[in-house]
């Protein structure tokens, strides 16, 4: 795997996939950015999510649940001082679905928390990482 960041200016950087797609990292005014995009700590957290997100949908369809609707809120704090790393994140699953049971939405969060989501156990290694799912209506 491959990816390219280009400094624009300022604190803008131009992140591009080998994919072909392209993401705008931006840092907060007071470290001379202008708030054009997303911090790059915050895309680790997104792309952990996305990892995550994908995981359990791909599980429960493959076990076919009749899933609609996949969203995850992920919420981190990180150390104090530098390198501020993750310490602690909390993975939230709201899944919705015709005659979803609790029984594989467990199943696909703790698949992907334990054997597929490789963000999350890359995460894992220095922050504890909690889960928990909701079936909504």
């Amino acid at each position: 795997m491959k990816a390219r960041v280009k400094w624009v200016e300022a604190a803008t950087f131009i992140g591009e996939s080998a994919s072909g797609h392209a993401v705008v990292m931006d840092g907060p005014p007071e470290n001379g950015g202008r708030n054009l995009g997303v911090r790059p700590m915050e895309m680790l957290l997104l792309g952990m999510g996305g990892c995550t997100a994908f995981d359990v949908v791909h599980i429960l369809r493959r076990s076919r649940q009749a899933v609609s609707d996949c969203v995850v809120e992920l919420e981190a704090e990180r150390a104090p001082e530098p390198p501020r790393v993750f310490t602690r994140i909390h993975v939230h699953f709201i899944v919705r679905g015709e005659g979803l049971t609790e029984k594989q939405v467990a199943r696909a969060v703790r698949l992907s928390a334990e054997k597929y989501c490789s963000a999350s156990l890359m995460l894992g290694q220095v922050a504890e990482i909690t889960h928990d799912y909701e079936l909504a209506d």
